[in-house]
């Protein structure tokens, strides 16, 4: 079996993160504590002396400034940068903006498992009277995704987060990596999750090289 260099992480610490709110496609800067990470988590694969070949982030800039902040501690700032929705976290629907604890008290732990941890269940959808509905879904860089607009996801389980990733892991990313590049994917906690499920599935069962 062909061995190839794949590094996937999860973006550093948003404001969200420290409240214990659902962030999910809300657009949150890097806190100081994540811009220290992400920092950090360069210099450690400095340290480990990674070359990347191509960047792969989503389109939410807590991704990106990832990334960036990395490729800067690395020394390799000109390293190809490539953003899709694809890799976006997963979509909480109407949980975006909620405190955990709150809605755990709310809803019971159980409810709030099952929304979280499980695979195919999705939690229900975001609507026009979500106070967040607009600032997402009339965001433009949606505008320029490889879908319709009204086609974006209003809530998502993960196995649909796993189901709108891998035609980008398939026709772009993997690819990449066969030709023997070394890829950084930039990403969140259920698109990592969601991809690292596949790989751990393939590689059990491999049907194909990538």
């Amino acid at each position: 079996m062909s061995k190839y260099k794949l590094v996937m992480l999860r973006h550093g610490e948003g404001a969200w993160n420290i409240e214990n709110r659902f962030c999910s496609w809300v657009d949150q800067k890097l806190s100081g504590d994540g811009l220290l990470e992400a920092e950090l988590c360069g210099k450690h694969l400095k340290s480990l002396g990674f070359e990347f070949d191509v960047v792969f982030t989503s389109i939410l800039s807590r991704s990106i400034q990832t990334a960036w902040l990395i490729l800067r501690e690395l020394g390799q700032e000109w390293v190809p940068v490539q953003s899709s929705w694809r890799l976006n976290e997963r979509h909480y629907g109407a949980l975006i903006g909620l405190n955990r604890a709150e809605l755990a008290l709310n809803h019971g732990e159980e409810q709030v498992k099952l929304w979280r941890r499980s695979y195919d269940v999705a939690p229900p959808p975001i609507d026009e009277s979500h106070p967040y509905y607009h600032e997402i879904h009339t965001d433009r860089r949606y505008a320029c995704c490889d879908i319709q607009k009204d086609n974006l996801p209003k809530s998502e389980s993960l196995k649909q987060v796993l189901d709108r990733l891998l035609p980008y892991w398939n026709d772009v990313i993997a690819p990449e990596i066969r030709k023997g590049k070394i890829i950084l994917i930039s990403a969140h906690g259920n698109s990592t999750r969601a991809l690292i499920k596949h790989l751990e599935v393939f590689y059990v069962f491999p049907r194909r090289d990538l």
